[in-house]
């Protein structure tokens, strides 16, 4: 069956976005806005973050699970939530260095 180059095509859901976009009045995105070196830095900030978390996460189980007294427990949930917030704000911070912020 020949191809009808006069026929609409699917459009990806990125393009499908960027319209979106566009009828809602928003600018949209640069493409040269990000090199790829500095993409794969910024996946090597996010993947780096995501092994501290989960690692956190980790030793914040063990360490609950050996915990009776519930002040300690209580304790050691602060010091958590205190650490993970740490751990994500160092990652938007090196994000946004690198996105020239």
């Amino acid at each position: 069956m020949p191809k009808d180059d006069s026929a609409p095509r699917m459009k990806s859901a990125y393009e499908l976005a960027l319209e979106r976009m566009e009828r809602e009045g928003i600018e949209r995105p640069r493409e040269d806005a990000v090199s790829a070196a500095t993409r794969a830095e910024m996946d090597d900030v996010r993947r780096r973050a995501e092994a501290k978390l989960a690692e956190l996460e980790i030793l914040h189980r063990d360490r609950r699970r050996k915990l009776a007294d519930p002040a300690a427990s209580e304790e050691e949930e602060k010091e958590y939530r205190g650490e993970r917030r740490r751990i994500e704000e160092e990652r938007e911070r090196r994000l946004e260095k690198l996105r020239g912020g």
